[in-house]
């Protein structure tokens, strides 16, 4: 069934068998799906207007077992049918994809080995359902639970932010911007890379930096570049950071006192819990 679409702002362009948001007459078919939660919170818990904008896009798609995508529904947060949708589909094997994010874009989910982020959309917060779903002469009512595919570095800068840093970069290896619905692990070697504008004189200045590792533990090197008018480079630093899926790494440190360009420096480990990831390792630099 191709469905009508249209443009939603901030999405892919989108193709015959995709939809932005749902219509009733969408929702009437013989495969009904809704998100239950995510990570083992309540969907409605990051729905409300309290919770911020951790998760403001959903993406539900249908492919045969060959991978081919037969459907595919956008949605943003605000829409009336935020967090459910419905395909008519043939009588037959097929393959459920369904993912909750916040990025500026819907992410390329042509081929389920390789849905693809970029760096122009940005990486955030990602949560992923997969399954094998088999549809008879009966109709269907599944309801989801997404878990967590990413892993987050969180950078913290100590100490003050000096007059002409204008803003900072990161760019990062070891992880990527690619995965496979089916593993929830990365599968491209990514080069990522997100900037950041900064003030003078703040501090403890946070930057999230998100990536989908290649296995369930992995580390990423990452450049971290001060920069002033027009990009010129001003203070580069280098790290090799531990990471593991569904945890925060977090690493802080006096980014610019004593430092030297292009220097480097061993980071020392402690680990934590938190209580909506799955833990958070600590790193003072």
């Amino acid at each position: 069934m191709a469905f009508l679409a249209s443009m939603l702002m901030g999405c892919e362009k989108t193709l015959v068998t995709e939809t932005d948001g749902g219509t009733p007459a969408e929702q009437q078919g013989n495969l009904k799906v809704s998100i239950f939660q995510l990570e083992q919170m309540p969907f409605s818990q990051f729905t409300r207007s309290e919770a911020g904008e951790l998760v403001t896009c959903l993406n539900f798609a249908v492919y045969d077992m060959d991978g081919n995508r037969l459907n595919k529904v956008n949605q943003k947060k605000g829409d009336s049918d935020f967090g459910s949708a419905g395909f008519q589909l043939a009588e037959g094997n097929y393959q459920l994809v369904a993912l909750a994010h916040s990025s500026n874009g819907n992410p390329t989910m042509t081929d389920p080995a390789k849905i693809q982020f970029t760096n122009s959309q940005g990486y955030t917060d990602t949560f992923l359902y997969y399954s094998k779903v088999t549809i008879g002469q009966e109709p269907q009512t599944l309801s989801l639970s997404l878990r967590r595919i990413t892993s987050l570095c969180r950078f913290i800068i100590n100490d003050e932010i000096p007059e002409g840093v204008e803003g900072m970069e990161f760019y990062y290896q070891g992880g990527s911007g690619h995965f496979n619905a089916a593993t929830g692990f990365g599968v491209t070697k990514s080069k990522q890379d997100v900037s950041f504008g900064v003030e003078t004189g703040q501090r403890q200045a946070q930057f999230d930096l998100y990536t989908f590792l290649h296995d369930s533990q992995g580390t990423i090197h990452l450049k971290v570049t001060a920069y002033g008018e027009n990009k010129s480079k001003l203070l580069e630093r280098e790290f090799d950071v531990p990471m593991e899926q569904n945890k925060i790494t977090r690493i802080s440190g006096d980014f610019f006192s004593g430092a030297t360009l292009a220097s480097s420096q061993s980071i020392t480990t402690t680990t934590t819990l938190d209580g909506v990831w799955g833990g958070e390792q600590v790193l003072t630099y």
